[in-house]
């Protein structure tokens, strides 16, 4: 259970340090001038304060600002809104626990979801939240064109009174649930072009500025229904890596966040710490022979590979890769060993551990007929045992773990090629060369989506009825905890799934820590594990947490 490291893109308002010295201390100032009671240049001022300033990669910043019904909160990297109100939410243990609403159920056909809300909600401009609010904004994320969130299993949201709300599915998906516990309410009257640069919601904190490209300032709701924000105001400065660290050295930020590969440096007032995460590491492995061509939205892009085709590779490779290496070698030791795509996760299963066997694998390899060549490399039927490994190239750890598994697979008779890419360059390979992903979020979706049929992210292009029927039998459970039991076996039913020991769809590597330099004296609560997205995850609980007394 980790999360994402380096596949931030580099947008870099500030490229020199010093630059960035000069853009943070801007920033703390702007802020200072909205009213705060002090900045953030020194450890005693800003524990006086109620206050924080976070620094978070420059890939952070929403570009269609925090709108939900686009990209805030939603996506690839999910997490609380802040600005508005949920549904629903989750603890610290990832268990369901009401926001807006008081009570939900769900028909035994799986089919339709009722909520009853809160009726003592109002949004920031002083009108009440309505159940039509809410149907308004599932409609408009179910219908429309622009919205990162999925929730194209709703036929229709309706609502019912102003305080019970129906969602009608076109096939039963409990895994709506996760994607409501993240979409923010947004009021219908006041809904519109230009939202996202002013929001209005009805959750924890409002919006007070956004400077874009620079940061975004928040303060706490005073109209809020829960319990009020012990950090009445939060700063978000957006930089990229080198600059966090210099806001870090400046004294200039409260927490930052960073990479391993900075992690044995030290900065007075400060201390490292590493946040569990939901962040697997993993390589995709074509199951099918070179030859044909797959769909990804409108491109269509070539498949198969005629090495990893064959499942005693795949196997190999599983059993063959040294983990804890990888964890030790390039991450200096800030994660810990990935089976699979939710480690942890009350979904994942025990089966998809496999244990590190070189000679193992290598007999494998043996007995399938891929024998060692004269140049260390093995072939069968003429065919090299040489493949790519793709990688985002933006991404410093990618790269080396990339290299670390070529190193350690050409010790089992491969010809691994790491190929360094932009995310347009790498796609069209992503059907027929293993590609180095980032995957992971607190919700079992993306075990479905990787892994189904018709996923959008089966890059292995496996197939198999029985495993699809497990995975359609797990959103089926109008039982969440029930569905756990069916996500399990599509991994491995003890005869087929898409485990190291059956399929072996994938080689997951290692789930990443997430690591951030904080302020001493900054206490941020507990934190939920952090899903793949090195960003807004951290803020999540940002109303709990607190300074300690100088």
């Amino acid at each position: 259970m980790r999360s994402t490291d380096t596949i931030l893109t580099r947008r870099g308002f500030l490229g020199a340090s010093i630059a960035a010295t000069v853009a943070v201390t801007g920033a703390v100032s702007g802020c200072s001038d909205q009213g705060g009671s002090g900045s953030a240049a020194g450890s005693s001022a800003a524990q006086a304060t109620s206050q924080v300033i976070v620094a978070m990669n420059a890939g952070s910043e929403p570009a269609a600002g925090f709108d939900p019904l686009v990209a805030w909160g939603c996506g690839e990297h999910v997490h609380e809104p802040l600005i508005q109100s949920t549904l629903i939410t989750t603890d610290r243990d990832l268990n369901f626990v009401n926001d807006l609403a008081t009570e939900y159920l769900c028909s035994d056909d799986g089919l339709v979801w009722t909520f009853t809300i809160r009726d003592d909600v109002v949004f920031t401009d002083g009108e009440p939240l309505t159940a039509h609010d809410v149907a308004f904004t599932v409609n408009a994320v179910a219908k429309g064109t622009t919205s990162e969130a999925d929730l194209s299993m709703v036929d229709q949201a309706t609502a019912v009174s102003d305080t019970v709300v129906e969602i009608h599915l076109n096939k039963p998906y409990n895994a709506l649930l996760y994607t409501l516990a993240v979409l923010g309410i947004v009021p219908e009257h006041a809904y519109g072009d230009g939202y996202g640069a002013n929001p209005i919601g009805s959750g924890r904190y409002m919006l007070e500025q956004w400077d874009r490209g620079q940061q975004a300032i928040f303060r706490a709701n005073p109209d809020y229904y829960g319990d009020a924000p012990l950090i009445e105001r939060v700063v978000v400065v957006f930089m990229d890596e080198d600059a966090a660290l210099a806001a870090v050295r400046a004294g200039q930020v409260d927490i930052a966040y960073t990479y391993a590969t900075h992690s044995e440096q030290t900065f007075d007032g400060y201390e490292l710490v590493a946040y569990n995460t939901v962040d697997s590491r993993g390589m995709s492995l074509p199951t099918v022979p070179a030859g044909g061509t797959k769909m990804d939205s409108d491109a269509e892009y070539p498949m198969g590979n005629d090495v990893t085709c064959d499942v005693s590779v795949r196997r190999a490779i599983n059993m063959g890769i040294d983990r804890q290496a990888v964890i030790d070698h390039v991450i200096n030791g800030f994660g810990g060993l990935a089976y699979s795509v939710g480690d942890g996760m009350p979904w994942s299963s025990d089966d998809m551990r496999v244990d590190f066997d070189a000679d193992a694998a290598s007999a494998l390899l043996d007995e399938a007929g891929w024998t060692l060549g004269d140049d260390g490399v093995r072939s069968k039927d003429g065919v090299r045992a040489a493949f790519d490994l793709w990688y985002s190239s933006d991404d410093s750890v990618r790269q080396a773990i990339a290299n670390e598994m070529a190193n350690q697979l050409a010790d089992l008779g491969f010809e691994v090629t790491p190929r360094g890419g932009s995310w347009d360059e790498i796609y069209p390979h992503e059907f027929e060369q293993p590609v180095l992903w980032g995957w992971g979020s607190n919700s079992p979706v993306e075990v479905y989506e990787l892994n189904y049929s018709f996923g959008w992210g089966n890059y292995a292009c496996y197939e198999s009825e029985t495993v699809d029927a497990y995975l359609d039998q797990a959103l089926a459970q109008t039982d969440i905890e029930a569905s756990y039991e069916y996500w399990k076996r599509a991994q491995w039913d003890g005869t087929e799934g898409i485990a190291p020991q059956g399929a072996a769809t994938w080689c997951w590597i290692a789930n990443v820590d997430h690591l951030y330099f904080k302020r001493t004296g900054l206490d941020v609560a507990d934190q939920k594990p952090h899903p793949h997205g090195h960003g807004w995850s951290l803020v999540n609980n940002v109303d709990r947490w607190s300074w300690s007394e100088a």
